[in-house]
């Protein structure tokens, strides 16, 4: 080769060479911006323009809140339970409320007979009998049966005096239990009742509340999910632009083929990792989907509220015994712990023998057709005079005693509810320790919450530097591209726990609003 082509050929090795170091400088100018727009102050800042890409339905809190309230069937089964409680409190009432009866029959007998003073050589007897009146029984087992009975009589006897014959009779029927059946015994199923209404009506209200915190803790951490997908993607694209700029500085002979390979495998992982958290996005906006019964209408759900960042803490104690006072899961378990004491102590009741006192007062009255004229001659109306003004009363006073063989049946049913109603007390004593805890847990969420996010700016901030200085440290050959993917990564965690600290706090004020049945004013930060 002669001189003349030598020069040509180093001339263009050093214009190939210059070409690829223009390159490699635009790639670090390019680097460097990426990096410097993850230094800002403000990390949601830094993501926006990432953010702006992603597609979705843009849903606020309060109209999740809303939709959720109108189709979640947690919500609609409390409503259905509490309907279907307010039934068997009204069917226990019903059995304390007055009662109309009335019963008629008509018959007809025809009787041969063999006797001379028979009337008749075959009896004919055609009657007609009703009865009619009101009972009740009281709450403490006491009751009252008022009834007027009459009964018309005709015959083709030869020897009845009347006839038709009319027999009227009135009567006022009062019982009174003094052992079983008495006070509780007698109202302990309408007592269980109310007290199993009175658990729904919490229940519900628990359910309302429940579902609302959970909406709200779905929907920060569909927030968080979006923003920890966002930085994924960022630090995806840097891993992209590294591993240009390492195989750049490989083909001049800068770093070895180890430098390029790690480069590689961090762009890898940072590909699945984008994958990953594109599917944990999507199962969470799936789970805000079936709370609110609905589909998005593009792709997936998008937040369009910011989590508050500052909120108001009470003192410890004072959260505590509100939050005893006014729960509603609390309420359900105390009241049905009352529902089970009211079945114990009417059961108790119940196991003892049975003794009831009874008296009636009754008045009978008779009529009818006399060829006579006698005393009673008349029709029904006459008979019924004598009942209404009791011209012949009549009065009864008693006692039923019954004693079952070793009472087994009433005792056992007490011992069964005696044993139900300890385990209820036992799971309100468990569920108020658990409120308790978690109240002072959340409490110290929020406590702790704003600590916590300073804590996750300094350490994004301090990663941030630490891939600035790297990058530095790279360009000039001072540290391995090995230790620049370590540093990557870890810039992405601590963006990742920014993410988290950022819900953190909303999701314990969520939970706490819900322990304590209150509303925690917040205040955005701008």
């Amino acid at each position: 080769m002669g001189q003349k082509e030598q020069v040509l050929v180093k001339g263009n090795i050093l214009l190939r060479r210059a070409g690829v170091l223009s390159v490699v400088l635009l790639l670090k100018i390019g680097t460097a911006a990426s990096a410097q727009e993850l230094l800002e102050n403000d990390p949601d800042s830094a993501l926006a323009l990432t953010l702006s890409q992603f597609e979705g339905s843009f849903i606020t809190l309060q109209d999740a809140k809303s939709e959720a309230m109108k189709y979640a069937t947690s919500v609609q089964e409390a409503k259905a339970a509490l309907k279907a409680a307010a039934g068997a409190h009204r069917k226990e009432k019903g059995a304390f409320d007055p009662e109309l009866f009335a019963e008629g029959e008509k018959s007809k007998v025809r009787q041969p007979t063999a006797s001379r003073f028979a009337g008749a050589t075959v009896l004919e007897n055609e009657q007609v009998t009703g009865s009619a009146g009101l009972r009740l029984k009281s709450p403490i087992g006491t009751k009252l049966e008022v009834s007027l009975n009459t009964a018309k009589i005709e015959t083709n006897d030869t020897f009845a005096v009347l006839n038709p014959r009319h027999n009227n009779f009135g009567k006022v029927e009062i019982s009174q239990p003094l052992l079983s059946g008495f006070g509780p015994g007698a109202a302990a199923d309408l007592s269980s009742a109310r007290r199993e209404l009175e658990a729904a009506r919490a229940r519900y209200a628990d359910a309302v509340l429940s579902l609302n915190a959970e909406v709200e803790q779905t929907y920060w951490d569909l927030y968080a999910a979006e923003r920890d997908l966002a930085v994924q993607i960022l630090i995806r694209d840097r891993a992209a632009a590294f591993l240009r700029e390492t195989e750049l500085k490989a083909a001049v002979g800068r770093v070895g083929p180890n430098q390029v390979a790690n480069a590689r495998v961090f762009l890898a992982e940072q590909e699945q990792a984008v994958l990953d958290r594109e599917e944990s996005l999507d199962k969470i906006s799936d789970e805000l989907a079936t709370l609110l019964g609905r589909r998005a209408a593009s792709m997936r759900y998008r937040p369009s509220d910011q989590p508050p960042s500052d909120f108001p803490v009470e003192d410890p104690d004072s959260l505590v015994e509100r939050a005893v006072e006014e729960n509603r899961n609390l309420k359900v378990a105390e009241k049905n712990w009352a529902a089970a004491r009211a079945l114990a102590k009417g059961a108790g009741w119940n196991a003892l023998p049975k003794l009831d006192l009874y008296g009636i007062l009754g008045a009978p009255g008779l009529s009818g057709s006399d060829s006579l004229g006698g005393p009673f001659n008349g029709n029904a109306d006459r008979a019924w005079t004598q009942v209404f003004q009791r011209d012949y009363p009549t009065w009864n006073v008693g006692f039923r005693f019954s004693l079952p063989i070793g009472l087994r049946s009433g005792l056992g049913e007490r011992q069964r509810l005696r044993g139900e109603a300890e385990q209820a007390y036992l799971r309100y004593v468990a569920a108020r320790r658990s409120l308790e805890e978690n109240v002072r847990a959340s409490h110290r969420e929020l406590l702790h919450a704003k600590k916590r996010l300073e804590a996750a700016r300094s350490g994004v901030e301090a990663s941030a530097e630490q891939v600035r200085i790297g990058m530095l440290e790279y360009q000039v050959g001072r540290t391995t591209a090995f230790e620049l993917v370590r540093l990557s990564a870890d810039l992405a965690t601590a963006q990742q726990r920014y993410s988290q600290a950022l819900v953190r706090a909303a999701k314990a004020a969520a939970e706490l609003k819900k322990l304590t049945t209150s509303e925690i004013e917040t205040r955005n930060q701008n």
